[in-house]
């Protein structure tokens, strides 16, 4: 049998931050014959990449039957692969349990809120809950990790496979009680202060023992908003659990490896940041196409960005997952072509891929990986393209990688993302406060978010994403959306910090036991401006407020609030109902909206607090976007027509010039 070579005496750690992009790309050996590997190995290094990610779904493969291991085609594909000059991520292959392990413990699969258990066919067929997976994904890992965690061409592990894909968080099965209701015991130590937070007073809800507590699904209404924030906590804390156990073992046998995990995204289902802290770099699959489709535009809208995707979707996660891996952030999917799995699935414009992967950089990803080399002729996903087309043509998003590494070389190294002046706060839960308890149909906080987020880059800022436990030193504005539940240890940091604050309407309306706050909203929050909501209404998208800021009038709607306060009333309500009634509040210190503002008025919101923070802001770009990382300055046109680069007079164009087209890129220096 060929062995895999391990030499880690003079293996090179990757937790280094490289002097420039790196390109990598998905491949899944298994899949063709292995007289193609070599070839492909030899072209993929040609091309320019230096990363190939294996392994995540080959479970199946490696170990085909209990404990019998079939290791040499897994051993060749990384000798090949390494061998032509590519450093391989192998990712756990957990994502996919096979079918002999589903039949040997049928328990394993997940069960959906309806109670019908999710069968084995696809991916992701697994309970987080379930102890005999635990075991089973702890084993897998252990063999994977102790046969190639010294190997000297795997220089880094992926963990598992897109944690929430296909809803596959929640699961409500036997086991998923049995540790909820573990959970809950500790959380809570007593069953009469789980009564109290869960107010079940309120229709006889009582509980005599944590034993009697169900799971929050098929019931004849909604749960207590406790009891259901409660079990997505729960659901969060499994995943956290589930994913550093894999990262202990690799770690146990692959020291000074990066370890990473492919996240999704605009995916609340669970924490992120605490996934996180047990990883060395984030990364994230993007595929713009399908989350323009899914995602918060109007259908006008939808309609004009068709090829290019939403302008902000991809640029707010590459900042997100920057800070959910503390400043270390890769792309471990790129999509390069047309996909398969949405709604509708239409093509990029040509020079998309190319568009997205210098955004990525530019945002402070350091390796780029697209998704995949060759587009697959059988199984689920034939329609999904990939570099290559079935037949081993080149396709589209091969020529644009080429492109790409050709204007790499023209570029300066050791470019990096600094710190920006402006930071939004990203809370998880907050954001399941607003699912389970939303109060409006159409209310949506992560739309409310990607709209202030969108506001700040259409004026030229930075955006950095903070949770409550980040650092907030050296920002000089905080943005916070939809901060729900508010730590006290977090306003009070605020409190001392020399940031401005803005936050958004519903921002400390709910207590850790999702109560309304003692005193009214915005509870915690009163510390920083003195204000209290004393009533909230959720709007129909048929109606619209109207807001009176200074000389102007602006459409408002979604969600409005009543606010008493003895605070500057900087803008107020201009309508029947409560006319004058304050809109946006404030002081020196921090401002309060309470109106769901999107387009003109988040514009003038957002446009004044960059002033008022001491920002300076450029006019509103339109469909031109600017960032910085280190001395290189970036411009990307998503419209349909030129667009002027605002750059110095002074600017030293390295790729493109100042009249950008559309689908177009601008790096320069001043």
């Amino acid at each position: 049998m060929h062995m895999p070579l391990t030499n880690p005496t003079h293996f090179n750690s990757d937790l280094r931050t490289p002097d420039r992009l790196e390109l990598g790309v998905c491949y899944y050996p298994e899949q063709w014959p292995c007289e193609k590997w070599e070839e492909d190995a030899r072209r993929m290094v040609e091309l320019g990449l230096s990363w190939v990610r294996i392994g995540e779904f080959a479970w199946a493969q490696i170990e085909p039957r209990r404990g019998e291991f079939h290791w040499a085609w897994l051993d060749q594909a990384i000798e090949i692969l390494g061998g032509a000059g590519l450093r391989v991520i192998l990712g756990t292959p957990t994502a996919a349990p096979p079918k002999w392990l589903v039949d040997l413990y049928p328990e394993i699969l997940p069960v959906d809120a309806t109670g019908v258990v999710r069968k084995f066919g696809a991916r992701r067929h697994y309970c987080f809950s379930n102890r005999r997976y635990r075991l089973e994904a702890a084993r897998i890992t252990e063999a994977v990790a102790r046969r190639y965690g010294e190997n000297v061409h795997v220089h880094a592990w992926q963990t598992d496979n897109e944690y929430g894909d296909h809803d596959t968080i929640y699961s409500y099965s036997s086991e998923a009680q049995r540790a909820f209701r573990l959970w809950l015991a500790e959380r809570y130590g007593s069953i009469d202060e789980l009564n109290r937070a869960w107010g079940t007073s309120f229709w006889s809800m009582r509980y005599d023992s944590f034993q009697e507590v169900d799971l929050p699904n098929s019931l004849v209404e909604e749960p207590s908003p406790t009891h259901g924030v409660d079990f997505i906590r729960f659901s969060s804390d499994q995943v956290k659990s589930f994913n550093k156990a894999q990262v202990d073992i690799i770690r146990a046998h692959s020291p000074g490896r990066p370890v990473t995990h492919n996240f999704m995204s605009q995916n609340t289902d669970f924490d992120h940041y605490k996934v996180g802290e047990d990883i060395d770099v984030a990364s994230w699959d993007v595929y713009p196409m399908g989350g323009l489709l899914n995602g918060r535009l109007s259908a006008k809208d939808k309609e004009r960005y068709l090829r290019v995707g939403d302008p902000d979707q991809p640029a707010f996660n590459h900042d997100l997952y920057r800070a959910v891996g503390r400043g270390r952030v890769w792309v471990m999917e790129q999509q390069p072509g047309p996909v398969n799995w949405a709604g509708h699935n239409q093509s990029p414009a040509d020079g998309m891929v190319r568009l997205w992967t210098w955004l990525a950089y530019a945002h402070g990803v350091d390796m780029v990986s697209y998704f995949r080399w060759r587009q697959a002729p059988f199984a689920q996903e034939q329609f999904h393209s990939g570099l290559l087309l079935p037949n081993s043509e080149a396709d589209q998003g091969y020529f644009e990688v080429a492109a790409v590494m050709e204007e790499m070389k023209r570029l300066p190294k050791g470019e990096v993302r600094g710190k920006a002046k402006v930071a939004i706060v990203l809370d998880y839960e907050s954001r399941w406060a607003t699912r389970v308890l939303p109060q409006g149909r159409s209310y949506s906080a992560s739309a409310i978010a990607l709209d202030w987020y969108s506001t700040v880059a259409r004026f030229g800022a930075d955006v950095d994403f903070i949770g409550q436990h980040s650092d907030i030193d050296g920002y000089r504005l905080v943005l916070a959306p939809d901060l729900v539940i508010a730590e006290e240890a977090f306003v009070d940091r605020l409190a001392r910090s020399e940031a401005k604050v803005v936050f958004g309407a519903r921002s400390g309306s709910k207590t850790k036991d999702m109560h309304i706050p003692e005193g009214l909203p915005p509870g915690p929050l009163a510390k920083l401006i003195d204000l209290s909501v004393s009533r909230v209404e959720s709007l129909p998208e048929f109606h619209s407020e109207r807001v009176l800021y200074g000389n102007e009038t602006y459409a408002a709607g979604g969600w409005r609030e009543t606010v008493r306060t003895e605070e500057t009333v900087i803008a107020s309500f201009d309508g029947p109902y409560r006319q004058g009634s304050p809109a946006l509040v404030g002081n020196d210190k921090a401002r309060y909206l309470a109106v769901a503002a999107t387009g003109a008025l988040l514009d003038k919101v957002i446009g004044d607090a960059l002033g008022w923070a001491g920002l300076e802001c450029l006019p509103d770009l339109g469909d031109l976007r600017v960032t910085r990382r280190g001395r290189l300055r970036f411009a990307f046109n998503f419209g349909q027509a030129p667009a002027e680069v605002p750059a110095a007079a002074t600017a030293e164009f390295l790729v493109g010039n100042r009249s950008l087209k559309p689908v177009d890129v601008a790096i320069w220096t001043e």
